[in-house]
């Protein structure tokens, strides 16, 4: 028996989509219960100096109403923030949407979920329990850092996932290796450089993608709007395509994931090619084996030079599997329909496990790359809040939600 009482819908994780989709929920009349820290990944998980690779336009949140966006918040608090957008000031506005659409947020982890007839049950890490009809599956990608096999085995200090790593000072004088060649590398590279460290970018790339032509474009408004959508994801030509997660999901698998591979194929910001000009590039080039020696590692490269360095950085992404969410019971686990570990959605975002949902990183490989950004709540929040009511028309429902786009 659940001794924190029954819920309409448990929605664990309170980033960008857990608190967008509580929202959208919310709006409905339905009671709406979310768990987790507000912001937790991005407060924890991205470098201190980090700007947003992200537009200004693709970076609100969404709300039922359109009322809490990034320019919403600048003029409740008469600021004008930078762009691109430093992290702190995203941090402050994620926290002051919160504190405007999802006021009550239960800040403890749930550490099991299970389901018994009629209802989910959460264990939470005080030893509590909550029950729920739905669950939101919002925890994002932080449990499901991609580390090389040849790394296995080797952690902090001397080689850390660039999710590990919030602050640089640390690095000044060192000898650090980073590898991969997308936006996170780059960028940690830049900031490493710049708080003294002696950085050497390895990636099996040929070369650095540097965005500087959609650049360019971004900065003249009229134009761009023409050419990419305002979700701001993916190359000209296919920007407009994978705005519609519905259509997305629709195409045939393989078409799909060559799609998402275009669209978010390593690449790095052109504002950041001047901040890396004193970093060592070493391209088409993958480390075979890290050794570690006293307080150093000793790396070995594909060409059979060798590397001696303090500290190795692995900017190597993520894989997010629901197969491997250490949360849910093996049970749950076995009822999922996945495709190498991603949970196969529905409308809704609803997996073969009814009232289960999924959203975020988890959601891309269904309803496209979008889902790994920001920009994918407006979509998110109004597409599963309809589902929901539409699914449970005995929930008291107040109001209805916003048609759905494609």
């Amino acid at each position: 028996m659940s001794r924190g009482g029954m819920h309409d819908v448990a929605v664990i994780g309170a980033g960008p989509y857990g608190l967008a989709t509580t929202a959208h929920l919310r709006v409905l009349g339905l009671d709406v219960h979310t768990l987790g820290q507000p912001m937790e990944f991005w407060e924890r998980r991205m470098p201190h100096g980090m700007l947003l690779r992200s537009s200004w336009e693709a970076s609100s949140i969404s709300d039922p109403e359109g009322a809490l966006t990034l320019d919403a918040y600048e003029a409740a608090h008469s600021v004008r923030l930078s762009r691109p957008i430093p992290l702190e000031d995203y941090l402050r506005y994620g926290r002051w949407y919160q504190r405007q659409a999802v006021p009550h947020v239960d800040a403890r982890r749930v550490v099991g979920l299970g389901r018994s007839p009629g209802r989910f049950e959460l264990k939470l890490d005080d030893g509590d329990t909550l029950a729920a009809g739905n669950v939101v599956i919002a925890t994002g990608p932080a449990d499901f850092a991609r580390r090389p096999a040849q790394f296995a085995g080797l952690g902090a200090p001397l080689v850390q996932h660039s999710s590990e790593l919030r602050e640089v000072g640390g690095f000044g004088g060192r000898r650090t290796a980073v590898v991969g060649a997308g936006q996170s590398a780059i960028e940690l590279a830049a900031l490493l450089h710049e708080a003294g460290a002696q950085v050497e970018v390895i990636a099996r790339a040929k070369r650095i993608c540097w965005l500087r032509r959609s650049g360019w474009l971004h900065r003249r408004e009229g134009i761009r709007r023409i050419l990419y959508a305002p979700t701001d994801v993916g190359p000209v030509g296919l920007s407009w395509l994978v705005a519609m997660p519905n259509a997305f999901r629709r195409l045939p698998m393989k078409l799909g994931g060559r799609i998402a591979h275009r669209c978010i194929r390593p690449a790095a910001t052109a504002w950041l090619e001047p901040r890396t000009a004193a970093v060592r590039l070493t391209l088409g080039r993958t480390i075979t084996a890290a050794t570690p020696s006293r307080d150093r590692l000793q790396l070995r490269l594909d060409d059979q030079t060798a590397r001696e360095v303090d500290r190795l950085v692995l900017a190597t992404g993520f894989d997010v599997r629901a197969d491997r969410l250490s949360l849910l019971d093996p049970e749950l686990i076995a009822g999922i329909r996945t495709r190498e570990g991603a949970p196969l959605l529905g409308a809704g975002f609803e997996s073969s496990v009814p009232g289960l949902h999924f959203v975020g990183a988890f959601a891309a490989a269904t309803f496209g790359p979008v889902m790994r950004f920001v920009s994918g709540t407006p979509f998110t929040g109004r597409a599963l809040a309809l589902h929901v009511a539409r699914a449970h028309p005995s929930m008291h429902i107040r109001a209805q939600p916003a048609s759905v786009p494609a």
